[in-house]
């Protein structure tokens, strides 16, 4: 069977080979009973997958996945149409705990951390809601201090005073600390050097094929997220624009030309950029 190609929204949807572990249907966002910031976000992940959500900044992304960790109450927003299923259960009858529990962590932007507490201090936060004991938790720190040998040489260190590098991989290890089934990863490129974010990725991808956890990436890195993802979704203004195989979004024209700065055609000088007027497809 050949690879789903990539698909512009709008065009007749293909049929889907397994149930997927999280479903997002036809959802609207409002915030404030009076701002449209959603408008008809479909997406789908399945167990043991890495699916890209790219776009710019203000295109909807954080919002997708605050919507579907139930976080949106918090900032005054709220799901107004459409429907979220996780493991064939609707999201909006659990609290975020119960997702939490269930399996469904978020990575927030910007890597928060507790900043007083020590790198250690901050992992062992992820198993607060764990009931196994404490021999099982310390066996998965000692996991996460696998993936992150940076981590144990600082665990006792302020997590205040650790690199920005450092902190995304503490905000990481954290939720791994939960045993997630579905980890939502919000912009963890943001700020930091390439080498870094390739360190990253890297780490993301050996959770997804050694520990079967499942991720949705949001990120404006589209290079990146489109290398390491198997599946990706773009959004423009609260919708889904164009979505497919992620090697083939890589090789779209219009991806490469608005969302990878690969120019395409003949343009050889700047004066031929600057009278470029290129029509994107699901205009």
């Amino acid at each position: 069977m050949s690879e789903p190609a990539v698909k512009v929204v709008g065009e007749a949807p293909e049929a889907q080979a397994a149930t997927p572990i999280l479903s997002v249907n036809n959802i609207e966002v409002i915030y404030d009973h009076v701002i449209l910031v959603l408008k008809g976000v479909s997406l789908q992940l399945h167990e043991g997958g890495i699916t890209a959500l790219l776009g710019a900044n203000g295109a909807g992304k954080t919002t997708t996945l605050k919507a579907i960790s139930n976080l949106l109450r918090a900032e005054r927003g709220e799901v107004t149409k459409g429907s979220i299923e996780y493991m064939g259960e609707q999201v909006d009858s659990m609290t975020p705990s119960d997702l939490v529990k269930r399996g469904v962590i978020q990575v927030m932007e910007g890597r928060h951390c507790f900043e007083h507490l020590t790198v250690e201090e901050n992992l062992l936060t992820g198993a607060y809601t764990r009931r196994d004991g404490s021999a099982k938790i310390k066996e998965d720190l000692e996991r996460v201090y696998h993936y992150f040998p940076r981590l144990k040489e600082r665990r006792g260190s302020q997590a205040g005073y650790t690199s920005g590098g450092e902190q995304q991989m503490v905000a990481i290890g954290r939720a791994m600390l939960a045993r997630p089934k579905v980890i939502l990863l919000d912009e963890p490129s943001m700020g930091l050097a390439p080498q870094l974010v390739e360190e990253i990725f890297e780490i993301v991808r050996q959770l997804n094929e050694q520990e079967n956890v499942s991720f949705i990436l949001a990120e404006q890195n589209t290079n990146v997220a489109l290398r390491y993802a198997k599946f990706g979704y773009i959004l423009e203004n609260g919708r889904v624009v164009m979505e497919g195989d992620a090697a083939k979004l890589r090789e779209n024209d219009d991806v490469q030309e608005f969302y990878l700065g690969i120019a395409g055609g003949d343009r050889k000088s700047f004066r031929d950029v600057k009278h470029y007027r290129r029509r994107k497809r699901w205009l």
